[in-house]
């Protein structure tokens, strides 16, 4: 019997599939928002960082939980790429902007990073977040898994521990029982990443979701397909686990920050589609 049917003969496994780079751009938040109200996703975490995010794209966000609770809403703190940090006399910076992803992690491993710092602009981040949103994010992840580096991981445990603890934090780690094939070079540095970032959080008192998918080679031509990898996503995916996405449509602004653009109109098409609903029944797997 293969896996998929197996998990199928169980109690449907509920999980979250959470839509990473909302308010990134209007496009983008729309897409998000589409899905949700498709019952296609049932999380979002918010880039409050990002120079297009306002009131506006908080509040129709905030509406689709009117009634009924159809999304969980978390923060998902920006540390690296082209934006503007929130609080005053961030360092360091590239033309005013966060640095790129692997100088932030090259820098948080030799531990030349300022914990002051990155402890500030984290609760810049949290507050912003509470003054749209009128409360405390359901949970809190990083832009590009920067969360999970050295040093910046302790200020932001200590940061949410300290004004959101009830919030878990995503951790990035797989399943043991994968086959081997399925942990390609981003899979091995996020699991290895996230052990640390586990017993921190656990020395803090600070829940994690006890599983993750969803990383996969954006910019591979042979391996950036989304649809194809999906249901490799789910095997053996314990119950309250993530599975990452980035769903949206593409605008000038989204292709001015990001270079994540195409690719998320055709996670769009995938879990906007039948196939989609057809891979989550065979699988065991529900929306939490």
């Amino acid at each position: 019997m293969s896996a998929a049917a197996e998990s199928a003969d169980a109690s449907p496994r509920p999980i979250w599939l959470c839509a990473d780079d909302y308010g990134i751009s209007p496009a983008v938040s729309k897409g998000i928002r589409e899905l949700v109200v498709r019952g296609r996703l049932n999380a979002t975490s918010v880039m409050v960082a990002a120079p297009s995010f306002d009131r506006a794209e908080a509040g129709a966000l905030k509406m689709l939980n009117t009634g009924a609770r159809r999304v969980a809403i978390g923060l998902h703190v920006t540390l690296t790429g082209a934006f503007p940090p929130m609080s005053a006399g961030y360092r360091p910076t590239r033309g005013g902007t966060f640095p790129s992803i692997p100088e932030k992690m090259v820098r948080g491993t030799l531990r030349l990073l300022d914990r002051d710092r990155l402890a500030a602009e984290i609760a810049a981040q949290l507050a912003a977040f509470a003054g749209h949103f009128g409360q405390s994010p359901d949970f809190i992840d990083g832009h590009q898994h920067a969360h999970l580096f050295p040093q910046v991981r302790e200020a932001l445990l200590d940061v949410v521990k300290e004004a959101a603890p009830q919030a878990w934090v995503r951790q990035c780690g797989r399943v043991p029982a994968l086959p081997p094939q399925a942990w390609d070079y981003k899979t091995r540095i996020l699991n290895g990443l996230s052990g640390r970032f586990r017993e921190l959080a656990a020395a803090r008192g600070i829940r994690t979701n006890p599983a993750f998918a969803g990383a996969y080679d954006f910019a591979s031509k042979k391996n950036a397909d989304f649809g194809r990898l999906f249901p490799g996503f789910l095997q053996h995916l314990p119950a309250q686990s993530v599975v990452m996405c980035h769903p949206g449509f593409v605008d000038a602004e989204l292709e001015r920050l990001d270079p994540l653009t195409a690719q998320r109109e055709r996670e769009f098409a995938y879990l906007a589609g039948d196939d989609f609903l057809h891979v989550l029944r065979a699988h065991g797997v529900t929306l939490a």
